[in-house]
């Protein structure tokens, strides 16, 4: 029984909801490969962020107020919740209003500023790193080692090392790639043991933006 304690331990301080607003160590900016959400999700809910003119490649799914070890989530604040047309305005770069507003309720709360400058700090984090073009210029889906996408920021991004971004998988796809930013400036930071978890495959499938 000792293991299934430590487990539940391990978990409870992995993730923790209605933590205090302001109280966390970094940032993770999360930015998902939009070909790929569609493909498990999107297109089954008919979003219009996989509209055939929707044009996207890397969205940002979130900025992640993040602590060392573990994350905060649902934080309590006594800030007002984002508005429609704050939510509304994230979507050039979040794929849709409804993302942003999810991404406020979960994360932004635990920043422990009002959403309009939240919204305004993901944006900043979204722009400080450089997109490397070439996987917009996919002809079709190709099977890639997770470690060339790796390859593609830091080469993009000269201040970025390896112990500051990760590639993730999601059912054999290309999903997302983390880059840890700090609180103060958003300058990259050293990413927590909990977050370096690099996808290993070697033909993780990559769709083409449509």
């Amino acid at each position: 029984m000792r293991w299934l304690f430590a487990l539940i331990l391990s978990a409870q301080m992995a993730h923790a909801d209605g933590e205090r607003a302001g109280a966390f160590d970094y940032y993770v900016l999360a930015l998902s490969w939009s070909p790929t959400w569609c493909a498990l999700e999107g297109d089954a809910r008919k979003s219009p962020q996989c509209d055939d003119d929707a044009d996207f490649g890397w969205v940002l799914h979130g900025l992640w107020p993040q602590y060392w070890e573990g994350w905060p989530a649902y934080c309590r604040t006594s800030l007002r919740p984002a508005t429609r047309s704050q939510t509304r305005a994230m979507a050039d770069i979040m794929g849709t209003s409804g993302s942003a507003w999810h991404q406020w309720k979960k994360h932004g709360t635990c920043a422990g500023v009002p959403a309009a400058d939240y919204f305004d700090l993901a944006r900043n984090a979204y722009e400080s790193i450089t997109r490397p073009q070439v996987f917009r210029k996919l002809p079709r889906t190709v099977a890639v080692p997770a470690q060339v996408i790796e390859e593609a920021f830091l080469k993009a991004n000269p201040t970025l090392t390896r112990d500051q971004i990760t590639i993730t998988c999601k059912r054999n796809r290309i999903q997302e790639a983390r880059i840890c930013l700090s609180r103060d400036d958003l300058t990259p930071v050293t990413c927590g043991r909990d977050v370096i978890r690099d996808c290993s495959l070697d033909d993780a499938l990559m769709d083409p933006i449509r």
